[in-house]
């Protein structure tokens, strides 16, 4: 039984991973300021004699005695991470900084979550892990691309100085049950707008295109990573490649509507009164995301199985209990 710690854990995706290293056997300590998580993510696990919940920002120092760090601790839709930029950047940098010297401390194993968004508006696609990216480091969007960009940096210097065991998993789009309804991310703007059905928010024309993981899968592949060998630190994508534009996913969203609709007793069907509507695209928001994960292939024998159907009927599902 290891001692774990999940920073974020309170998050959509923290709280999840709690869950799946719980089921695993281990004693879980789960930190989070409740910035963006939520202790209903969690609730169910307030009983459970291996859990324990630490409210604090890792921007503050900590000291627990652990085997194991998994950093999830950021804010990760554009909506929270721009809302206060700063603190942010603070929270990739100095947060991270913090879970290595823990980590360093005492002879923890640490897993840093990164994103795609540190390939920027690329200029290879699909994404590779060699790829060095395409970021713009002055734009509103900066914050968090080059916070987790410098996340990684610190990561493996203190790899090379200090020969800490970490590994660098780059999280590609994920959705799924336990998402912010505000969040701002295009699963839950859409699947929020066409339950209530209000038009569909498209920015540009819609043809940009994004690949969209199950959070399960996704949770399968960090929890794998941390199982690799000393020597592998990464960095690892980890996300669907099947792409999408995002005006076929709105599309395929209002389909999906009235069966959700449906499921819940409820009559009508607000197919009819919802439509796409577009807006004016904002700054830096990238064309092309998709992520190359021959890597996870060969290292972590991982691959994706939720088809976005799938995954959208029971995230909608979700969201409608709500």
């Amino acid at each position: 039984m290891k001692r774990v710690l999940v920073t974020g854990g309170a998050g959509f995706l923290g709280s999840h991973l709690c869950d799946r290293l719980l089921a695993e056997g281990h004693l879980v300590i789960a930190v989070d300021n409740l910035h963006t998580g939520s202790l209903k993510n969690i609730e169910h696990l307030a009983q459970n004699p291996h859990f324990e919940f630490i409210e604090q920002d890792i921007c503050e120092p900590l000291d627990l005695q652990v085997d194991e760090i998994y950093n999830l601790a950021c804010p990760a839709s554009p909506i929270h991470y721009q809302e206060n930029p700063i603190r942010t950047f603070e929270t990739s940098v100095l947060g991270t900084r913090n879970m290595l010297l823990l980590a360093k401390n005492h002879g923890a194993k640490l897993l840093q979550a990164s994103t795609s968004e540190v390939y920027g508006d690329p200029q290879v696609h699909p994404q590779v892990e060699s790829y060095w990216g395409h970021v713009n480091p002055i734009g509103i969007r900066s914050c968090y691309d080059e916070g987790k960009r410098g996340a990684e940096t610190l990561c493996f210097d203190f790899r090379r100085v200090h020969g800490l065991r970490v590994k660098v998993v780059r999280i590609f789009n994920t959705y799924g049950p336990r998402m912010h309804p505000q969040d701002g991310r295009v699963v839950s703007n859409f699947v929020v707008q066409a339950l209530k059905g209000q038009d569909l928010t498209v920015y540009g024309q819609g043809q940009q295109t994004r690949s969209f993981c199950y959070y399960s899968d996704l949770i399968e592949g960090i929890y794998l990573s941390m199982q690799t060998p000393d020597d592998f630190s990464g960095p690892i994508n980890l996300g669907n490649p099947h792409e999408f534009t995002i005006l076929e996913l709105a599309k395929k969203v209002l389909e999906l509507v009235p069966e959700t609709v449906a499921g819940s007793g409820e009559a009508g069907s607000q197919a009819s009164v919802s439509k796409i509507v577009h807006r004016e695209l904002p700054a830096d928001d990238p064309t092309q995301r998709r992520p190359n994960i021959s890597l996870a292939q060969k290292v972590l024998d991982w691959t994706p199985q939720v088809e976005l159907d799938e995954g959208l009927r029971k995230t909608m599902a979700y969201f409608k209990s709500l």
